[in-house]
């Protein structure tokens, strides 16, 4: 496995100057186009959300998600191409002609289980639902969805070489479903990657993510009766304790900005007896991918040692594994235009009253105000989540935005974000997620220069002699891992 050197990157100085972002290169013909588009998909985009939001589906299960998804875009004449990177929710759609600039966009659509929510400012679960949309995943497909279809029209009306793809990438929460779609190869030829996430402001600034590693590490001994023959047993818990005591030691001498953590996610059934099965459940993280692979080798061998010094056996399975988003800064300032320029989100009456009752709710109460500006624009800021764009941004130049579909200081993955997400705020968010969107597709079609620009900065950041391999290995997508067993 090979990774540049990632030093440089971590080192970056922060920029932060919307001065110097650039104006928007498209016409204003051209915008009133794509926002003409948005604006009369905009009340079916915003039933598909809603329909998906009312039937929250888990990773790799989302299998009525992609129907309503992949209905909308072939009613629109997307080709599509279902079942890609051998998971049957993953999906790839296209349109427009084999020549010309290929623009990819993401789309998310899993929920989160247990967050059961109404559309409403105080906590109550739905009845007969047990998941939600916490992360805004339903607004997050239904947004990208209207992005491409726009962006095809114009397409179509101007006579635009260029393919636009939306993607469908189930499983962003813990099952790294982009990464086996990037594994399969099917972003090789994409020129530009967009995509966006909800949240409780607007940004196009571009940071970094952690990279992450997530492994359960099983131990197996032979039971015995704890009091009358322990002599007889192998604890498979002290194989467990002996490695996360090695772990601990361990911290001393990784990097700094490595993080580790971990639970006993099967310990033992009873105190008197010995138990022959033990499991730990770890992540490691770190902005560098190559750091967390050389340290989840070293636990790797603190896991072999342990099982010697218990005489116990111990097995390794790899759950998920995702490199740290590589940020754009071309692209970001392109994108970062765009969102100045499309039509800002304006709340009602209705909705001011529903975001000062949720707020009641909350700890932070920023501005609600917030919602209506869009934040000053950054570059390289260290972020502490993990996500499978990660991959992505690795494999082809990515940018993308958030957008306020939340209350202001609504947490992600809470149930005010569920609440927000099922009403006219989720959706307003949204559409201004989609125009943004279109925009910049669009300034990319039309110009090359830069798609060059960009394309040198992301060579230059991922370094000569990148090869990208996947940091959970070649196992195959845990199709069940959402499934209650």
């Amino acid at each position: 496995m090979k990774f540049f050197s990632f030093g440089a990157i971590v080192s970056a100085v922060v920029i932060s100057s919307s001065s110097l972002a650039l104006a928007s290169g498209l016409s204003e013909g051209t915008r009133s186009q794509l926002a003409g588009h948005i604006a009369k998909y905009e009340p079916r985009m915003t039933e598909v959300a809603h329909q998906i939001w009312s039937n929250p589906e888990l990773g790799y299960l989302e299998t009525a998600t992609v129907d309503a998804l992949t209905g909308e875009l072939e009613q629109n004449g997307f080709e599509i191409e279902r079942g890609v990177g051998n998971i049957p929710t993953a999906f790839v759609a296209t349109a427009g002609s084999k020549s010309g600039p290929v623009i990819a966009i993401l789309a998310e659509m899993d929920a989160l289980p247990g967050f059961s929510q109404d559309s409403i400012p105080v906590q109550q679960a739905v009845e007969g639902i047990e998941s939600g949309h916490a992360c805004g995943h339903h607004l997050f497909g239904a947004g990208s969805v209207a992005a491409a279809i726009a962006i095809s029209k114009w397409m179509q009306e101007n006579n635009v070489e260029g393919q636009v793809r939306l993607y469908g990438t189930p499983a962003e929460e813990g099952g790294s479903g982009k990464v086996y779609m990037v594994r399969q190869g099917l972003f090789d030829d994409v020129d530009v990657v967009l995509h966006w996430h909800p949240s409780d402001q607007n940004s196009a600034s571009q940071g970094r993510s952690l990279a992450n590693v997530s492994a359960k590490i099983r131990f197996r001994g032979e039971s015995a009766h704890a009091a009358m023959y322990p002599e007889r047993g192998r604890s498979a818990l002290d194989g467990v304790e002996a490695m996360h005591h090695m772990i601990n030691l361990m911290r001393e001498h990784i990097p700094q900005e490595t993080r580790v953590h971990y639970i006993v996610s099967n310990g033992g059934a009873a105190p008197n007896v010995v138990p022959d099965f033990a499991e730990s459940y770890l992540y490691v993280r770190h902005p560098n991918p190559a750091v967390v692979q050389d340290v989840m080798e070293r636990i790797e061998k603190a896991a072999e040692g342990a099982a010697l010094g218990t005489g116990t056996e111990f097995s390794v399975e790899r759950m998920s594994g995702v490199y740290s988003v590589l940020p754009n800064d071309t692209l970001g300032r392109v994108l970062d235009s765009n969102l100045r320029t499309a039509r800002q989100i304006e709340w009602n009456d209705e909705e001011i009253g529903f975001a000062t009752e949720l707020q009641k709710t909350l700890r932070a109460t920023p501005p609600l105000s917030k919602v209506g500006e869009v934040e000053e624009y950054s570059f390289g800021e260290q972020g502490f989540y993990s996500t499978d764009v990660g991959d992505v941004s690795w494999v082809a130049p990515t940018v993308g935005l958030g957008t306020a579909t939340w209350v202001p200081g609504t947490a992600t993955h809470s149930w005010q974000a569920v609440a927000a997400g099922g009403m006219s705020i989720g959706y307003k968010g949204t559409r201004l997620a989609a125009e943004t969107l279109a925009y910049t597709a669009a300034e990319l079609l039309q110009s090359p220069e830069l798609i060059e620009k960009a394309k040198a900065e992301f060579d230059e950041a991922r370094g000569a002699n990148f090869s990208y391999s996947a940091l959970l290995g070649d196992r195959e997508p845990p199709l069940d891992y959402r499934v209650t067993k």
